[in-house]
């Protein structure tokens, strides 16, 4: 099939590569704001054309994935109000991402099957993408009441092709879900990087940071805009996440205030057994 990806950077670069590797796209076209970028995926396999617009990708296309950050979703929506092609999506929210497709392609949205592979690398462009990086990985189906089934299972098999588990879930689930395990996290790792950067000493506390501050931050190496994105598209999710986070430090700053060793331990333990049994289970 002919490929179209709008936002050949690591999602929509590794998507075209899997699917290259799987034998099931056969002639790729890719868009983009970064013409560097662009040329990498030429050489690098990724793509075969470049597209001046996703209009103009779109023509002749079967599928059409959007990897772009999700503010430019409206408007690249609106340029494939004219397509004929199965569209889907990389965006990590969903709620905001369906309302631009619905405002943009109106009954068109039929064609548009929205979905989040939840997979990733803290390095961005298509310099990172990789065929391998959605095999064992979920990817998150969130269909419309006018999708078709064909179209689903076309979307649906594209990703298993991939090397994908996919599952489905509902748009204002998957937001508060993600809002949990990814969004938090993300702002966290900015976070605390910004705050030891501010800092007089800040030389000083990054040459003494070691393996810990490595893995707890290594998100903060992502794509800003990416995330900036998020964070406001999904910002009612993330304000509840933080302030339950926010209440969650509150409770063990009282019990270090008090020098309760007992209830600190007691939540360490927890949160340890917690982890090592989800990493057991994944």
């Amino acid at each position: 099939m002919k490929l179209a990806v709008v936002g050949v950077g690591l999602i929509g670069g590794s998507f075209a590569l899997a699917l290259k590797q799987a034998k099931l796209a056969t002639q790729v076209v890719g868009v983009g704001r970064n013409a560097a970028n662009l040329k990498l995926a030429l050489e690098r396999g990724a793509i075969d054309s470049i597209a001046p617009d996703p209009a103009t990708a779109a023509r002749g296309a079967d599928l059409i994935l959007v990897a772009t950050p999700v503010a430019q979703f409206p408007s690249v929506f609106a340029s494939l109000a004219d397509a004929k092609a199965v569209i889907t999506d990389g965006g990590s929210t969903k709620r905001d991402v369906i309302a631009a497709a619905r405002k943009a392609l109106g009954k068109k949205v039929a064609q548009f099957v929205p979905a989040h592979p939840i997979a990733g690398a803290e390095n961005s462009g298509v310099g990172a993408a990789s065929a391998e990086l959605f095999r064992n990985r979920r990817v998150v189906l969130t269909p419309l009441r006018e999708n078709s089934k064909p179209d689903i299972a076309k979307v649906e098999a594209a990703w298993s092709a991939c090397g994908a588990r996919v599952s489905r879930m509902d748009p204002e689930e998957h937001d508060a879900v993600l809002a949990t395990v990814s969004h938090l996290p993300h702002v966290l790792a900015y976070a605390l990087v910004h705050g030891v950067a501010k800092r007089n000493n800040s030389e000083q506390l990054f040459s003494f940071a070691a393996g810990g501050f490595r893995d707890f931050t290594r998100i903060a190496s992502s794509h800003p805009e990416m995330w900036r994105d998020i964070c406001l598209a999904n910002r009612d999710r993330v304000l509840q996440e933080l302030k339950s986070y926010a209440n969650e430090l509150g409770s063990i700053r009282k019990l270090i205030q008090k020098g309760d060793a007992a209830g600190l331990e007691k939540v360490f333990a927890a949160a340890r057994e917690a982890r090592n049994k989800w990493i057991r289970s994944s």
